[in-house]
């Protein structure tokens, strides 16, 4: 058989593939996302329960549409500041307890905090979901705020600033890139707050925080598992329905904060102690609007994968195994958010070689993609895994929560999944190398280097407990 026969046999048989996990995904979406129910209280609390009955588990979710976006400068970090807080107690919960009774009663919980939102869950067995909804609801309007509990968790968010961001140098280069490419966007703050401001807050930025956005109205409250969507509305009601809402403009009233464009390449050098140096180059692009009539959003996300999706993508097979430029490289895209999106390259070079000659490698990936374009071979290969990635993460009843809790967060719809699906199934070839070459320019990028500093300048830190997350 010829080579060409060879190859299109083989694109037709991915194509096959492709199609078969569509369907697929369609069947276990519409299994897992046909079903949501969905509730609005009086106060303006969303609720939307899916069920899942494959296991007596509930996972209750609770997302507040408030993250590091929305903060001031002179106040970074805030948003998780005051995640932390929700643990130091009311009137009926003392500091402490609200961890105590939820593993008592056998389950786990934790917190995270976004650039678009703030989350709490709880995870249980399907008859303690009125003690996650109790508790829950409790600190939600009841919050107490001791100058005495600040102080002390205060040092423990600065010493997971230290460990996680000033200690870890690729986070560091990631956070001094992001800095550069936003001239004027909240998303040129890193979420855990810069340390100065982390140094000077107070008490009272907490409650001021706590006080504008914890309300029922920018709420979201997500309930996966083994449930009765009328019990869990019952449930919600009789706990969250008295909370009074606060004046809160909703998501699409919000007054936008566009980025001025940039009009040319930036660049910076960031001194760490490491033992290699580091390379990101970051480039803005949009972020999906809307599902249904956006495209370059899904294009992006297919360049990723054709530049990094696995062992045989191309920057890995190129610039790692081939030519052995990099010990490692890759590529990423912010798709979903409520601030503008931003396409990555990144790697660290091989022994002797430099970010320099890494960059070059890379542009040079770029250009040959934009020259010659993706192959329908590539482009299936990609697709047939982004579908079983979505069918694998359905099998998880957090993960679905995840899903909608963030999807509801940033503007969009869990009702948008199947779409988001069907629209990359279909992206094109000649689509990806189109968004390639309309973003992946010059006038658009940030380049940050990493130059490693001598590992001994690097001050050992001691460990703290405490840390949530």
């Amino acid at each position: 058989m010829r080579s060409d026969c060879r190859a299109s046999v083989l694109s037709l048989g991915l194509q096959v593939v492709v199609m078969a996990l569509a369907a697929l995904v369609i069947l276990v979406s519409s299994e897992a996302f046909a079903n949501p129910h969905e509730y609005t209280l009086a106060n303006g609390l969303r609720l939307i329960v899916k069920e899942d009955h494959r296991s007596p588990v509930v996972i209750s979710q609770i997302w507040y549409k408030a993250g590091s976006i929305d903060e001031l400068n002179g106040a970074t970090g805030v948003a998780h500041v005051l995640e932390h807080m929700m643990f130091k107690g009311t009137k009926k919960v003392p500091g402490g307890e609200f961890s105590k009774r939820i593993a008592a009663a056998g389950g786990r919980e934790n917190a995270f905090t976004g650039r678009d939102y703030t989350a709490y869950f709880q995870q249980l067995h399907k008859s303690r979901l009125p003690l996650a909804m109790e508790l829950e609801s409790d600190r939600m309007r009841n919050l107490i705020l001791t100058k005495e509990e600040f102080a002390k968790e205060i040092q423990v968010v600065m010493e997971e600033r230290r460990l996680r961001t000033d200690d870890k140098p690729h986070a560091l280069v990631h956070e001094k890139m992001m800095a550069a490419a936003y001239q004027s966007h909240p998303y040129q703050r890193p979420i855990i707050g810069w340390m100065n401001d982390l140094e000077n807050m107070s008490v009272r930025d907490a409650k001021e925080w706590y006080d504008r956005w914890y309300a029922p109205n920018n709420a979201v409250l997500v309930v996966v598992g083994d449930v009765n969507p009328k019990e869990v509305f019952a449930l919600a009601q009789k706990y969250y329905g008295e909370i009074k809402p606060r004046p809160l403009a909703p998501l699409a009233l919000r007054k936008p904060q566009i980025e001025p464009a940039q009009v040319g390449i930036k660049r910076l050098t960031v001194k760490a102690p490491a033992k290699l140096p580091y390379l990101t180059m970051g480039y803005h692009a949009p972020a999906l609007r809307n599902a249904s009539d956006d495209w370059e959003p899904y294009a992006l996300e297919m360049l990723v994968g054709v530049l990094d999706g696995n062992e045989s993508a191309r920057l890995n097979k190129e610039l790692v195994r081939e030519r052995r430029i990099a010990n490692s490289t890759g590529a990423g895209y912010d798709s979903t958010a409520r601030g503008p999106g931003m396409f990555y390259l990144y790697g660290t070079p091989s022994e002797g070689k430099t970010t320099a000659e890494l960059e070059t490698a890379l542009r040079g990936e770029m250009e040959k993609l934009m020259l010659d374009g993706v192959t329908e071979e590539e482009l299936a290969r990609v697709k047939a895994q982004v579908v079983a990635n979505h069918v694998f993460r359905l099998d998880s009843m957090f993960y679905q929560a995840m899903q909608i809790g963030q999807l509801e967060s940033v503007g969009l719809s869990y009702r948008d999944l199947d779409t988001m699906v069907k629209k990359l199934q279909a992206v094109t070839t000649e689509q990806v190398r189109e968004v390639a070459k309309k973003y992946v320019k010059d006038d658009s990028l940030t380049v940050a280097v990493l130059d490693p500093q001598p590992l001994e300048q690097k001050l050992p830190t001691a460990g703290r407990s405490g840390l949530r997350h």
